[in-house]
């Protein structure tokens, strides 16, 4: 059995896994990027909350989680943001879609919203953090790093795409990454342009549909050693 530790509690023992190795890598081998869905069959409510949770708990750097999630399952805004008929069975059968949108600058308001929930949640003082804050507005905000955080957010959100793929594979839930989307469209369709954010990924979940061909083919990867290097 697994530990589950509160909040801020260190574990005194080591923590047995919540999972076996060989549970984790059988589901990883099970999942496949699915091209076609089965529209009768919706993610349940307890397990879609439960990914909506992964997606929240995705790391990010410095904390600052500089992105929103647009869940979409309205059929009428997929078709909107994919009109091309040819992705009716990927797309339009999906139970959800997962917009990944990234902010396009920091501003110290972004800096100091996170302080304030750090201090709400773990209790430490104001003062205790503004060397935290005062570095990461200096080099996020007014510093080198401003020309480039649209670019950092952006590469994060793969993060949080990673974590979901992989959180919905332990769950039984199936998915596909779609890249090569137009974003702009997405921007326009989800009124994310006014918000600050600007979509570069999406995500569709459900279950596979029996005429998925894909879901029988080998699974292929590269040998270990081609792989991995170890030192």
């Amino acid at each position: 059995m697994s530990t589950i530790l509160e909040p801020g509690i260190a574990p005194t023992t080591k923590p047995s896994a919540a999972i076996t190795p060989e549970r984790l890598l059988a589901q990883l081998q099970w999942r496949y990027a699915t091209k076609q869905f089965n529209p009768d069959l919706r993610i349940p409510g307890k397990t879609w909350e439960a990914l909506e949770k992964a997606l929240v708990l995705s790391p990010s750097s410095g904390g600052l989680q500089p992105w929103k999630f647009v869940i979409v399952t309205d059929l009428e805004l997929k078709r909107r943001l994919h009109p091309d008929p040819r992705q009716e069975a990927q797309v339009l059968h999906s139970s959800h879609l997962v917009a990944f949108a990234a902010k396009i600058s920091l501003a110290e308001s972004d800096i100091y919203r996170n302080i304030d929930r750090v201090i709400e949640l773990r209790g430490v003082s104001r003062e205790s953090l503004q060397p935290q804050a005062d570095r990461q507005i200096g080099r996020l905000v007014n510093g080198p790093g401003a020309a480039t955080v649209r670019e950092v957010n952006a590469q994060q959100l793969h993060i949080a795409l990673g974590n979901f793929l992989t959180s919905a594979a332990l769950l039984g839930v199936d998915t596909c990454a779609l890249g090569g989307i137009d974003g702009a469209r997405y921007d326009e369709v989800l009124g994310l342009t006014e918000l600050g954010y600007k979509t570069y990924v999406a995500a569709v979940a459900g279950y596979r549909s029996a005429e998925d061909k894909n879901a029988r083919l080998a699974k292929v990867r590269f040998p270990e050693a081609d792989v991995l290097i170890r030192r």
